[in-house]
Parts: C-alpha cells; sequence; structure tokens
C-alpha cells in the first residue's frame, strides 16, 4: 500500500513595514566635499609655504647682483649663469666642496661602524656599566654645541688637530653616534634572538653574527644612519669655525660665509653656492629614501 505524504502548509510572513525596511547609512570615515577642499587647500597653502623659501633661492641664483637685491618682486629679472660661473671658477668653492665631501663621507662611514657595533652590544649583551653608558650617550645629546665646543676645542689643540679635517670628523662623530646607537639598539631589539642562537649553534662567533646575520637585516636602519650621519657633517658650521683657520680647508657651510659680509653681501653668489651645496645631499637621499620611513619605525616596538 502505497505511503501517502502530505506538504507542510505554507505560512506567509508579513511584508516589512517602511520603517523596517533596510536604511543605506553612509559609511564611516567619508569626508564631505567642503571638508576635502578644506583639507587640499591646507595642504596646498603648506606645500607652498614650505617650497617657498627653496624656489627663491633657485630662481635668485639666476639673477644678477642688483636684481636679488632689488625690492621689486620678479620671478626670473635678466637670468644669468654668471652667479655659477663666479663660484665654481673664481672662488675656491670647489676645494670647500672636496673638504666637504672627504669630511662627511669619512664622518658617515665611521658612524655607521661605531654605532651599529655599539647598538648591538647594547642590545644582546648584558655586561658591567651597560646601562650607565646608556645614560651617558642620552645626556650628551642635551647639551647644546656652544657648551661643547670649548672642552672638544681642548682636546684637539692637545692632541696637535686644530685646522685639520680629522677634527671635524671626530667632533661631528661626538653628535651623531651617540643618536644612532639608541636608534639603532631599538631596530637590533626588533630582530629576535632566537637568529642569533641559530647562527652560534653553526659556529658562527658574536661578530661572524652580527656581520652575515643581523647586518643584513638592519640595511633600513643602516641608511638611516648614514643619511644622518652624512648631514651631520655636511651642513655643519659651529665645529668648522671654531677648528678650521686655513683658507683652503675650509668646508662648504663655513667657505659660504664669505659670499655674505658684514657691509656688501652678495646673495647671488650665495643663492647660486647654496643651489650647488644640496645637489650631494639630494643624491643621498635618493639612495636611502625606501630605506627611511621602515628604518625609523621598526625600533619603535620590538615584535
Amino acid at each position: 500500500m502505497a505511503q501517502m505524504t502530505t506538504t507542510p502548509p505554507i505560512t506567509a510572513f508579513p511584508a516589512p513595514t517602511p520603517s523596517e525596511a533596510p536604511v543605506n547609512k553612509p559609511r564611516r570615515g567619508r569626508r564631505s566635499v567642503a571638508a576635502s577642499i578644506g583639507l587640499h587647500a591646507t595642504m596646498i597653502v603648506a606645500s607652498l609655504i614650505a617650497i617657498g623659501p627653496i624656489a627663491w633661492v633657485l630662481l635668485s641664483s639666476f639673477k644678477p647682483g642688483y636684481a636679488v637685491q632689488s625690492s621689486e618682486l620678479t620671478l626670473v629679472k635678466d637670468p644669468t649663469l654668471a652667479n655659477y660661473e663666479y663660484v665654481l671658477f673664481d672662488t675656491n668653492f670647489p676645494i670647500w666642496f672636496l673638504n666637504s665631501v672627504l669630511v662627511a663621507a669619512l664622518t658617515m662611514l665611521f658612524g655607521i661602524f661605531f654605532s651599529a657595533t655599539t647598538g648591538y652590544a647594547l642590545s644582546r649583551f648584558n655586561f658591567p656599566g651597560r646601562r650607565s653608558l646608556m645614560m651617558v650617550f642620552l645626556v650628551t645629546q642635551m647639551f647644546p654645541v656652544a657648551i661643547l665646543i670649548v672642552p672638544i676645542y681642548t682636546i684637539m689643540a692637545n692632541l696637535g688637530l686644530i685646522n685639520t679635517l680629522p677634527s671635524l670628523v671626530i667632533a661631528y662623530l661626538t653628535i651623531a653616534v651617540p643618536f644612532c646607537a639608541w636608534m639603532l639598539k631599538g631596530y637590533f631589539d626588533s630582530i629576535p634572538n632566537s637568529l642569533d642562537e641559530a647562527a652560534s649553534l653553526d659556529g658562527c662567533g658574536p661578530f661572524r653574527t652580527f656581520w652575515t646575520v643581523i647586518l643584513p637585516l638592519a640595511r633600513p636602519a643602516i641608511a638611516v644612519t648614514g643619511f644622518y650621519t652624512f648631514l651631520t657633517a655636511w651642513g655643519e658650521v659651529a665645529y668648522a669655525s671654531a677648528f678650521i683657520q686655513d683658507d683652503k680647508k675650509f668646508t662648504l657651510a663655513y667657505g659660504m660665509r664669505q659670499f655674505v659680509p658684514q657691509f656688501n653681501p652678495q646673495w647671488e653668489y650665495l643663492t647660486a653656492a647654496a643651489i650647488l651645496v644640496t645637489i650631494p645631499a639630494g643624491i643621498v637621499f635618493l639612495f636611502a629614501q625606501k630605506h627611511l620611513v621602515s628604518g625609523l619605525t621598526a625600533g619603535g616596538t620590538k615584535g
């Protein structure tokens, strides 16, 4: 006998009332048109304020002297390359340039070496005086350059290094190494200790572990260190004015002061020299820019 099945009755549900209908709510974080216009206008104004002085220096470097000192506001009046020709061929600017490159390059190389090794030692080893050394690095950053010039000058005079370029390299390292060592320590803290332990099991000593395992992983922080130490030496004036006395040993930042004497400032030559000075710093920045953000932020947290 066939089994009969019954279909359950279909229950009709009432249609949702208008109050229950889904409402399309605006997405969170979406700015209004007025807010977007105000934000972009603010960014444009801030950009113009930041770029304005640089644009003025660039345009003034192509103007003759009377146009630079004129009260009339013009973009480029009687453009000329005479300012660059005078700076490059009628002054000691090329010698100052070589001196600055030499001092900045040595400061960068020694600064990277001392900062990296010091930061690694502070991060990985627990030795007597470790915390005291870290506090000393912090304390040295609290004193302005004007106070440190006198004791450093005395040390350089006792060593017979006054009026020599090595005195500038040593002085700039005293500025750059403490800060960079702290920064690199934070970066090394973010690298797991298990990598050191694995390298030691493979027979690597502390220095080989640092050189072959840790240092390649710290390339972003090393790039930031190199950029900072280079700029520290490239644009510094106070130590150069105190230690160097011979015109042929001037660095760029100090030698450019000759273009603005007290009673007859030559702004056209100063602006041309300023544009030439920015070129090496810009080249170094182009090589280091992809590592700058990651190098500055990676040591902020450990993990």
